[in-house]
């Protein structure tokens, strides 16, 4: 890979690395299983960046990618992860940026969407993140009026989990 096309991948990826995180919250509980998800997301995310076109933004591809990942370990929790060596790549972003402290005020809103199904998780989030319904269809590969039924739909469950 050129060091252009890395040197762009590692902006691209501190400026949306939130994105990251915010995923791994949302799929995994305790910091290692975060640390580990996190560089898996980051790998994947690698991987895929010289297939990149920028046919979207950085942002929603890389939700993609985050969001196949995250399910698919999900899924899979005894599938064996294929490693890549990265001792040379030093300057990829480390997990430890991240605040643990910030996430206790979120921890209720959490624990009621990790009750939600794969896909209720991630509409969950790109709705969260403030994602026009347009581009949280576009995310997930359902139509536009779909995302919206959905999460009509999980606003319900969300306060029958939240207040029984």
């Amino acid at each position: 890979m050129s060091n252009s096309l890395e040197q762009s991948f590692v902006t691209q990826l501190k400026e949306n690395q939130n994105i990251v995180h915010k995923i791994c919250r949302l799929y995994t509980s305790g910091e290692d299983a975060h640390n580990d998800l996190f560089q898996e997301i980051t790998i994947q995310l690698w991987k895929a960046f010289p297939k990149f076109r920028g046919d979207s933004k950085f942002s929603t591809w890389a939700y993609r990618v985050g969001l196949n990942t995250a399910i698919t370990l999900y899924r899979k929790s005894t599938r064996t992860v294929a490693t890549t060596d990265m001792e040379g790549k030093k300057q990829f972003i480390a997990p430890d940026d991240y605040n643990f402290e910030e996430e206790e005020q979120i921890k209720l809103l959490y624990k009621a969407v990790q009750q939600l199904n794969d896909i209720e998780k991630a509409l969950v989030f790109m709705y969260l993140e403030d994602k026009d319904y347009e581009e949280i269809a576009e995310t997930l590969g359902i139509s536009e009026v779909n995302a919206r039924v959905k999460m009509n739909r999980i606003k319900g469950k969300l306060k029958k989990i939240v207040n029984p």
